[in-house]
């Protein structure tokens, strides 16, 4: 079995910690400070789901030390980006291909609707506010049917063929994901935030239903990896259409 070691994942949530604290201290104004080529992305790999997961203490603490510079908003985001990144993780460590993208996109989708809802809660553009509930709308279901899968498709006791190809994929699609997220959320414009962290979270889900694609049989699963593709890309278009026309 691929057993992706227990000092990278404390390497990623320290990553992640440093990034926050970064940008929780910037000024907050409503200047929009560009994704640029190359910012720093955080390295992730899976762990092992049938050895157990250290996820207390301070290696699942994303937080940073200076916590009375974060604003409420991020740290609404970080939370919830804390519970879909340790989900996520046990989830692409599986080693059926099928269950693995269950699992992973399971936890992936509780994120989004997570982060929509905090948009809800701090947003004012009448379009992310819109996009947001069409998140939770949609989403909403497909965690439901996630669910009741799983419930009968546990993984299997040995790694596939498959397997290790599988997870180094998902691996190599949260490494892009996760770093370009956390530089969204810190953006001062509550709308901004939300548009740029759902923008590289839209691409992961794209990014791991192609996955799904290449390696899993399960009918059932290669139909939702579809309909996540042909419902998130045009979403993803709108949101890069409207982060470019709302620019400061």
């Amino acid at each position: 079995m691929t057993i992706i070691k227990k000092s990278r994942l404390s390497f990623i949530t320290a990553s992640i910690g440093t990034a926050l604290l970064i940008s929780a201290c910037q000024p907050t104004n409503d200047t929009v400070a560009p994704i640029e080529e190359g910012d720093a992305i955080t390295e992730t790999s899976a762990a092992d789901p049938h050895a157990g997961h250290d996820m207390s203490g301070d290696n699942m603490n994303m937080m940073p030390a200076d916590e009375a510079n974060m604003s409420t908003m991020l740290k609404d985001y970080t939370a919830s980006m804390t519970m879909m990144h340790e989900e996520m993780m046990k989830g692409m460590s599986y080693n059926d291909p099928d269950t693995a993208f269950a699992q992973g996109m399971l936890g992936h989708h509780i994120g989004a609707v997570d982060m929509a809802k905090v948009q809800l809660k701090y947003g004012a553009d009448a379009e992310m506010l819109k996009l947001a509930q069409d998140i939770v709308d949609a989403q909403q279901a497909e965690i439901e049917q996630m669910q009741t899968w799983i419930a009968s498709h546990p993984d299997t006791s040995e790694p596939t063929t498959d397997t290790e190809m599988m997870q180094q994929a998902y691996a190599q699609g949260m490494d892009a994901m996760h770093g370009e997220m956390m530089l969204g959320i810190a953006d001062p414009n509550p709308d901004m935030a939300f548009a740029r962290g759902m923008l590289p979270h839209h691409i992961g889900a794209v990014d791991m239903a192609e996955v799904q694609l290449k390696y899993g049989k399960d009918k059932e699963m290669r139909k939702l990896a579809q309909a996540v593709i042909d419902a998130q890309q045009p979403e993803i278009e709108q949101m890069q259409s409207w982060i470019a026309q709302n620019k400061v």
